[in-house]
């Protein structure tokens, strides 16, 4: 079976690409027939003239609302994919990009809200385009704080979950796991300096910043 999301890509592909030619300065027919990898261009804009998406007058293009909303949608799932490819999956940028193309296609506004907040609400992709920002970045006109944090930005007395680790020795996963630092295990916060001291169920264990900077967590309260 095939998603529904998939068969309407060359659609999403070509609103996408009206979208960045605008943040380019660039509304013209001509350069989006250029530069459009896709083979039935013309025909697609059609359809989304019929839908009433897009108007094009001459060779000016332009979003309507329904354009404008459902571009707006592609392009901030696709930055963010790229985003999370590239910031903790450590994907070379190239194929983010590739591996980000396909993703913004599939993902729902739940799981695209849940990436976002995992990221941190960040306002732009690796490459520095703006990313359009949606319902989970802003709580009563306050930027929200990120879900996932590195351990090191608690404050004593939090209390926080286990969520990955991102060492820069591979040899570290193994020697934190033997303390029973792993994904899942809750910890509390006892203190930052001049150590982070760490009490886990009737452990109490001492870590050097640098360790802590690698270890991500989700507060519990």
């Amino acid at each position: 079976m095939v998603h529904q999301e998939f068969l309407e890509q060359p659609l999403e592909e070509v609103l996408e690409l009206i979208w960045r030619q605008r943040e380019a300065g660039d509304e013209t027919l001509a350069s989006l027939l250029e530069k459009s990898p896709e083979p039935d261009t013309e025909k697609i804009l059609e359809q989304l003239k019929t839908q009433q998406m897009i108007r094009v007058d001459h060779d000016h293009i332009q979003l309507l609302q329904a354009g404008e909303t459902r571009a707006r949608t592609v392009v901030r799932r696709m930055r963010l994919a790229e985003r999370l490819l590239s910031d903790v999956l450590d994907v070379p940028l190239d194929e983010s990009e590739q591996q980000a193309c396909l993703m913004e296609h599939i993902l729902s506004p739940f799981v695209t809200s849940a990436v976002c907040s995992f990221l941190g609400h960040p306002p732009t992709c690796p490459h520095g385009y703006s990313i359009p920002t949606g319902p989970c970045c802003v709580n009563k006109g306050e930027a929200m704080e990120p879900l996932v944090v590195p351990l090191k930005d608690l404050a004593p007395g939090d209390e926080a979950r286990i969520v990955f680790i991102a060492p820069s020795v591979a040899k570290r996963l193994d020697r934190l796991g033997s303390f029973g630092v792993v994904p899942g295990t809750v910890l509390n916060l006892r203190q930052k300096q001049p150590s982070m001291v760490l009490e886990m169920g009737g452990t109490t264990l001492a870590l050097e910043a640098e360790i802590a900077g690698e270890i991500y967590v989700r507060r519990e309260s």
